[in-house]
């Protein structure tokens, strides 16, 4: 469960950890909570950062580098406190870096979710895996050759995935790519579930097909196995959660009867 703060724009953040935990305690099984940061908060965002952790047990982050902060209209990673509060997240335990690097809504600046500052911190620190949330769209090529040589940088296919209704073809070629360089194991389902229920998203992923001549050019294939670890399994993995042991849990749940 991402949060977003924008506290530029929103006085008490656009969904933040502390809001979105009271959704948590509502249904304690079926979220994990992420925290957020931003490195030009200096001292007092690291002290918040630890106090995430102590709070809520965060195992991952989500970054915003092109929220807006006084006259700053963005961050790279590389900066230097940036790679204060990476290595904060090494110290806490919080090794899922999850990074908006896709389109720009207005008045945000497309250069600052630029992908490139992911190849030169994914060698820095290996011991975390930077979850590059969107693909980089519209930089997937970009995306996909840094994913390519960094074995902890990853996809999350948030924007991606609503293309199967909005252009089924460009989906599919988006898909083809990413499965070729980044391959099945490194991709994870994202929803924006903000914006819409995802039901309809993972029912469309289920039943689509790459079509024969994508297949053949890429030589890849979007099987159910693949589907599944996309899906949920990869993300399961992430987070070291026990998926046989958590369906037995969630099975009898008070939203499993009402289904």
């Amino acid at each position: 469960f991402q949060p977003t703060y924008l506290t530029d724009f929103y006085k008490n953040g656009f969904n933040t950890t502390e809001q979105n935990a009271e959704l948590k305690n509502r249904h304690p099984d079926r979220f994990i909570l992420n925290g957020a940061f931003d490195p030009r908060d200096g001292k007092k965002g690291l002290e918040h950062l630890e106090s995430l952790k102590d709070n809520y047990g965060i195992k991952g982050v989500k970054l915003y580098t092109a929220e807006w902060k006084g006259d700053s209209k963005g961050y790279k990673l590389t900066d230097p406190d940036s790679l204060r509060y990476l290595e904060k997240c090494l110290e806490l335990g919080i090794t899922n870096i999850h990074v908006h690097k896709g389109p720009t809504i207005w008045p945000l600046n497309k250069d600052a979710f630029d992908v490139r500052d992911i190849d030169e911190v994914a060698t820095l620190y290996t011991d975390l895996t930077f979850v590059i949330e969107h693909c980089g769209l519209p930089r997937l090529d970009d995306f996909c050759w840094i994913a390519t040589q960094e074995s902890n940088v990853w996809g999350g296919l948030a924007v991606v995935m609503p293309f199967m209704h909005l252009r089924p073809r460009y989906f599919a070629e988006v898909m083809a790519n990413l499965l070729f360089w980044v391959g099945e194991d490194k991709l994870t389902f994202a929803s924006d579930y903000a914006l819409w229920h995802p039901k309809w998203l993972v029912e469309k992923f289920i039943d689509f097909e790459l079509p024969d001549d994508i297949k053949q050019e890429f030589g890849v294939d979007l099987t159910m196995e693949a589907k599944t670890k996309i899906l949920g399994l990869n993300a399961a993995g992430l987070y070291g959660i026990d998926v046989e042991a958590q369906k037995q849990k969630l099975k009898n749940d008070g939203l499993a009867l009402a289904a």
